[in-house]
């Protein structure tokens, strides 16, 4: 049984502030240092030292907590669909990871451009953006039952790091059988992200944003590797609602 201590509230305390106030200043100025979260919590560099030792130990624990909070709210986004639909919940994730991405433009670079973002599912695998993505991803498997690659079909290299006992399909916790499906989310994953980047950093025409025209086309082309080609007509209306609220 673990005992917490009057010290190890204060600690928390203080950390939750170090990541408060380092979040405001990157929403507010697009960037901090240690000096300057010290500087706003009136303490010295030093003192701060105790908590985050450089730079780097500071920009990975804020990017634990806003990591936490994104998952927290496509968690919160795929719930308000039904339980038994895993594509409408899927759907909704996405959507909400774009509105998320586009609301909050300096936390998503800081977090996506900063930070190995595999080191999160290590350090918080309950809350992070890519275990509620995986999540989500073979709660439509198990629904739709849609093929897996088979691993002698793809790249030599691919397979090989895929059969990996420590790859990173074996960090999802897939058997064997099932590491081809890490496969079709990390593509899936490299085709949100690209698009989602693209419109945050504004690298393509603002129309295409404005209307989520780019957004959507990406939507339409991934159902088909996960089945849900025949469902497409009745997503759509549930896409534009939920594009609408953005």
């Amino acid at each position: 049984m673990t005992v917490t201590t009057q010290r190890d509230l204060k600690r928390a305390d203080t950390l939750q502030r170090i990541v408060q106030s380092a979040r405001r200043l990157v929403t507010e100025h697009g960037e901090m240092s240690l000096r300057s979260v010290a500087r706003e919590l009136g303490m010295t560099a030093p003192a701060l030292y105790r908590y985050a030792a450089s730079h780097e130990e500071l920009v990975r624990m804020v990017a634990m907590a806003i990591d936490a909070d994104m998952s927290a709210r496509l968690v919160a986004a795929a719930d308000r669909q039904p339980a038994d639909d895993p594509a409408a919940r899927l759907i909704a994730a996405t959507v909400e990871f774009r509105r998320w991405a586009l609301e909050n433009r300096e936390e998503f670079s800081l977090v996506f451009t900063n930070v190995d973002v595999e080191c999160l599912d290590e350090v918080q695998p309950a809350a992070s953006c890519g275990t509620t993505f995986a999540a989500l991803i073979l709660e439509v498997w198990d629904k739709y039952r849609f093929p897996i690659p088979d691993l002698d079909d793809l790249d030599p290299h691919l397979a090989q790091i895929l059969r990996s006992p420590d790859g990173p399909a074996a960090a999802k916790g897939l058997p064997d059988d099932m590491r081809g499906l890490f496969w079709l989310l990390q593509r899936g994953w490299v085709t949100l992200y690209g698009t989602v980047a693209l419109e945050v950093y504004r690298h393509v025409d603002a129309r295409l944003v404005d209307q989520a025209v780019l957004f959507r086309a990406m939507i339409e082309d991934q159902v088909q590797p996960l089945g849900l080609t025949d469902d497409l007509p009745r997503l759509r209306p549930l896409l534009d609602s939920l594009l609408a609220e953005s």
